[in-house]
């Protein structure tokens, strides 16, 4: 991994060095002032174009395209709180995702993976253990944000995020976020509505380099990507981790976040089990071309049973 990840200053796989030791004390510090920490360059340059143009022609062909409107809380209604009331205002979100499955072997994967940064993190947040999501789509995504699409407020549900920029756009594309804005005893609704109509002083923005690991809090703490500007992507890699095994989406869930299921995952059989798709009725023998705005090449069908509830059977553009 030394060619894909700078060693000399972070040494993530020599835990007894003073280096990595000074990085340990320092993440802790900022981690407890900020609410996040930064390892800016963790990924080498080289390494980093690699992993863009890996991700780059699956992106345009066969991402999932996320566009929808919401509110912070990524919630229909809020008990307690008027359909109308502020805090419930709705915002647009457009972001195109490579699910995990599609990138395996690829330097996206090959980090998220990496025994010693799971380590790592275990130590600088002092948790007893960290496991990769069992989730064949959702444990690790690379989500690309184009000219004008941005990433609206809202709150995460996990406690930390952590995130590896492998392209940054060439204007906007910001990381805005507002601090301890809610506690998990008090859901400060008045505060959240000065946030969404721009009364809140105490919002801060991290430009941030490509290469840049980043472990966020966000449970409590508001936070979006401002719109993107001009002809580049802004791409960027989430990786999930959890302090228990076994963690994986809901049916629904994947469905919602990832735009698809594949029977193969989700039930352990081939896909020449499930000759239709519910929701095109194409077989897994006929294409379909691809489903965001930029047409790419045809790709091959994927084909699913019909699994009841399921909002998206598959990355099929007539769901």
């Amino acid at each position: 991994m030394h060619d894909i990840l700078d060693p000399d200053t972070f040494a993530l796989d020599q835990p007894a060095s003073p280096v990595y030791q000074a990085l340990v004390t320092r993440c802790r510090a900022d981690l407890g002032r900020d609410g996040m920490f930064n390892l800016a360059g963790l990924l080498r340059p080289q390494a980093a174009a690699q992993a863009v143009a890996e991700i780059a022609p699956i992106m345009q062909a066969a991402s999932f395209t996320h566009k929808r409107w919401h509110n912070i809380y990524f919630r229909k209604d809020i008990a307690g709180l008027a359909p109308d009331h502020p805090a419930l205002q709705q915002c647009e979100t457009v972001n195109h995702t490579v699910c995990a499955d599609q990138m395996a072997g690829r330097i996206a994967m090959k980090v998220y993976e990496y025994q010693p940064l799971v380590r790592f993190l275990e130590c600088v947040m002092e948790k007893d253990r960290l496991f990769l999501m069992d989730d064949p789509l959702a444990r690790a995504n690379v989500m690309s944000y184009r000219d004008g699409e941005a990433l609206n407020w809202h709150f995460d549900r996990s406690e930390f995020t952590t995130t590896l920029l492998l392209q940054a756009p060439e204007a906007g594309g910001g990381f805005q976020y507002r601090s301890d804005l809610r506690t998990d005893d008090d859901p400060n609704y008045q505060g959240v509505a000065r946030l969404l109509t721009g009364q809140d002083p105490d919002v801060r923005t991290l430009t941030a380099e490509a290469g840049t690991l980043n472990v966020f809090r966000g449970k409590n703490t508001a936070h979006r990507v401002t719109p993107v500007t001009g002809a580049r992507e802004r791409m960027i890699a989430v990786f999930s981790y959890y302090e228990r095994p076994g963690v994986a989406f809901s049916n629904e869930e994947r469905a919602v976040f990832t735009g698809g299921l594949h029977d193969f995952h989700v039930h352990g059989r081939a896909q020449a089990d499930f000759p239709e798709c519910r929701g095109c009725r194409q077989t897994a023998e006929k294409p379909y071309a691809a489903r965001n705005a930029r047409q790419g090449p045809a790709i091959p069908h994927i084909a699913h049973p019909p699994i009841a509830g399921a909002a998206r059977l598959c990355r099929c553009p007539a769901l």
